[in-house]
């Protein structure tokens, strides 16, 4: 595997970082997931817009412009025959003192990894997964905002547990008011009759690149479409749940807290919208050749 690491592509085995990166010491840095669908990559030029608006709030100068992470991403695909893969750009603050002053570092490390990722079992498409409600909450927006692709993803992580130990895959994260959030990886979906709802990005939500073209789909399909503040009651009362990411893609959600999500199976809206968006995927993307 050829990664790239600081302008050059070099073998897995040498793609190092130093112990004194404040990436490995402070989760000081941001990254990104991308996914490469039929040899194009999805969605390249949001992603990389929002990796550097992520570094942006953090005061972190990535010293590459947005064309120039779009070139190393498809070279770096064309280095290891990636056609359907997932890419995933890091960007470390780099390395500096043992304190932590990040003016310490001199200059960012950047990283673009690209690889096979499934992130659920295929038979979950299917079926729908299961999924309870954490009870760690999610980060305020004003301690670290969600909408950073921040590298300390401890938050997320110990949500990731708690379901996890539960015995299931993913969960539902409320914010600090008792309103839903998000999963611990993912954007939250509600349908009722032919309406839409989806956190507001304020309730602790990340403005999801898949979420964002779900709803732009959902509209060309006639539903009302609308950010709305929600409580589990909401959820447990929909029609249908579904959960949305890079990775995810778009999965339904057929049970929450042990409660059946409308007929307990995946229902017609959600799987109208996983055929449209992986219609999308399948036919557009920025092309590696």
């Amino acid at each position: 595997m050829k990664i790239f690491l600081n302008g050059k592509l070099v073998d897995e085995k040498d793609a190092v970082v130093s112990v004194f990166d404040h990436g490995l010491l402070y989760g000081d840095g941001v990254f990104e997931g991308t996914r490469v669908y039929n040899g194009r990559v999805a969605f390249l030029d949001e992603h990389m817009e929002r990796l550097l608006d992520s570094a942006k709030v953090i005061n972190l100068n990535v010293g590459m412009t947005k064309e120039e992470l779009k070139k190393a991403t498809v070279e770096t695909c064309k280095a290891n025959g990636i056609k359907n893969g997932y890419l995933r750009h890091v960007v470390t603050r780099g390395v500096g003192t043992l304190g932590l002053n990040p003016y310490q570092c001199k200059k960012a490390q950047v990283i673009i990894i690209a690889a096979d990722i499934q992130l659920y079992p295929a038979e979950l498409y299917e079926t729908g997964m299961k999924i309870i409600t954490a009870g760690t909450i999610r980060n305020m927006a004003e301690a670290v905002n969600p909408r950073v692709k921040s590298l300390n993803y401890l938050n997320n992580i110990m949500a990731k547990i708690e379901a996890i130990n539960a015995g299931v895959m993913e969960c539902l994260m409320l914010n600090a008011q008792g309103f839903i959030a998000e999963a611990s990886g993912d954007n939250v979906f509600a349908i009722k009759g032919n309406k839409l709802m989806t956190p507001p990005t304020w309730c602790g939500a990340l403005e999801g690149v898949t979420r964002d073209k779900v709803m732009q789909l959902a509209r060309e399909l006639g539903m009302e479409v609308s950010e709305t503040v929600m409580t589990r009651y909401e959820l447990w009362t929909a029609d249908e749940v579904f959960l949305t990411g890079t990775a995810a893609e778009v999965i339904a959600v057929v049970e929450i807290d042990r409660r059946p999500i409308g007929t307990g199976k995946p229902g017609p809206a959600a799987k109208k919208l996983i055929k449209a968006y992986r219609d999308f995927v399948n036919n557009n993307g920025t092309p590696i050749e």
